[in-house]
């Protein structure tokens, strides 16, 4: 399982940001066919916020997304 530093993301972002998927549409076809679960939990929103903590699974491949590193949070 990785760890992924992340500021606020959404699911569909956070697919494609980690090379899950290589496009956007992709990554909205596998979220709305139940494809992905995140905490365990099929989701098929794809614009469901993550939060740090959160576990993005699809088939095998898991992913905990995490915090940001702290006095990274302001900048651009």
């Amino acid at each position: 399982m990785n760890s992924v530093e992340h500021r606020e993301i959404r699911l569909d972002q956070f697919l494609k940001v980690e090379g899950l998927v290589g496009t956007g549409g992709q990554a909205k076809l596998l979220i709305q066919a139940g494809e992905v679960l995140v905490n365990g939990q099929i989701e098929t929103r794809r614009r469901r916020k993550l939060d740090p903590g959160d576990v993005v699974q699809w088939g095998v491949v898991r992913v905990v997304v995490a915090a940001p590193l702290e006095g990274t949070e302001n900048r651009p």
